[in-house]
């Protein structure tokens, strides 16, 4: 999967990015920057309880209009939709996410209705808005997801028990808030799973079909500064310099999916979470490694470029030994971090499996596959070799 000479592509990257311990800080600062004045802030009860989101609100001063705490994992429409009516009625002109990739997430769908109106619903697929929504500062207090550098938000349909997703070039965060200190306290296992969240989205950048040149650049640094720095922030979390360096690889992995997409990890993940509340980053780092061998035979090549990439003896290898080499370093740093192995592990049953391919098959993720992927057997047998 080489670059063909007649390469085109597009690469977006518009999200101010602020880094550093205290940034926080400045988020009053941002807001005004955004010519706003009323800005509403998103976050959930565990960021409420660490005092992270008090830090913020302490920031705003009266340019805090109010908070919204219901933002839980794998949000839902219901979420969105109850968010949006409080900020609207506070009378917010900006909002503020701080947490995770569910509260961004949220944030991304609350921007939208605050703007457009109507239900979440409405606005499913891609590229379905036609033009910029509420502005959005991402605050994100792990380090793993990219949200707060993507075009795209990930929202559970409750009531068909399926994650859905909403992409459009208007929903990008307008600034992204980087700052160590508020991922200090992330216990190691979160700390881990999200960290391998970041990990995937640069690999699937890297090896999918829309790959391109300055998206594989954010990718190998980002892979190279996981390697490095997440054993760390996982034995010491108190490590600001790693938490940093791990700040910025889930970033710049951010900025590297949203602009060559996500693949078939991603589809399972995604349902997992949906059919079996899997975490998100803990149903990636399994299923990462078996993507890679089931890839094989179509992009040995990008896997070579992250084996290289990952600083691995690859002189004299051939691509698919090289590639293999890259899947084993995977599976050797999870093992090291401590991630469970296999999906048996991590509550999803055994006959479930046939339903979580079915359901990924029509995941949009899929279609950017490294490999097409056209049959439910295919994902089955990724599924029963990961379980």
């Amino acid at each position: 999967m080489a670059y063909d000479r007649d390469l085109t592509f597009v690469y977006r990257n518009p999200t101010k990015i602020a880094f550093g311990e205290n940034t926080v800080k400045e988020t009053g600062i941002e807001v005004s920057e955004l010519n706003c004045s009323k800005a509403f802030l998103l976050t959930d009860k565990g960021v409420i309880e660490a005092g992270l989101a008090e830090q913020v609100e302490k920031a705003l001063g009266r340019k805090h209009v109010g908070t919204y705490d219901g933002c839980i994992q794998d949000s839902g429409f219901h979420i969105v939709n109850e968010a949006a009516g409080l900020a609207r009625k506070a009378g917010a002109d900006c909002l503020v996410s701080v947490g995770g990739g569910s509260v961004i997430d949220t944030a991304k769908g609350t921007a939208i209705l605050l703007k457009s109106g109507g239900q979440l619903h409405d606005y499913l697929g891609f590229q379905m808005l036609s033009e910029p929504q509420a502005p959005h500062i991402a605050i994100p207090t792990t380090a793993g997801t990219g949200s707060e550098v993507t075009n795209v938000a990930v929202v559970k349909d409750w009531d068909r028990n399926q994650k859905q997703l909403i992409g459009s070039n208007y929903i990008f965060p307008d600034t992204a808030i980087l700052d160590p200190l508020l991922t200090a306290g992330l216990p190691p296992m979160l700390t881990a799973t999200t960290g391998m969240d970041a990990m995937t989205h640069a690999v699937e950048a890297i090896a999918d079909m829309p790959a391109n040149p300055i998206a594989d650049a954010m990718g190998l640094q980002a892979i190279r500064l996981i390697l490095e720095y997440l054993p760390v922030c996982v034995e010491k979390g108190d490590d600001l310099l790693a938490r940093g360096q791990q700040q910025i690889a889930a970033t710049i992995a951010g900025v590297s999916f949203a602009n060559s997409q996500v693949g078939i990890v991603h589809a399972i993940a995604h349902t997992l979470g949906g059919l079996f509340k899997v975490p998100h980053g803990l149903g990636n780092s399994i299923i990462l490694p078996h993507s890679i061998m089931y890839n094989l035979d179509e992009a040995a090549d990008r896997y070579a470029l992250i084996a290289r990439g990952m600083g691995l003896e690859v002189e004299g290898k051939s691509d698919e030994e090289a590639a293999e080499m890259a899947a084993n370093a995977i599976w050797d740093l999870t093992k090291k971090l401590g991630i469970p192995q296999k999906l048996s592990e991590v509550g999803v049953p055994e006959d479930g499996l046939e339903k979580v391919a079915d359901v990924a098959l029509s995941d949009g993720s899929i279609v950017y596959n490294a490999k097409p992927i056209f049959e439910t057997s295919e994902i089955l047998g990724i599924l029963q070799k990961a379980y």
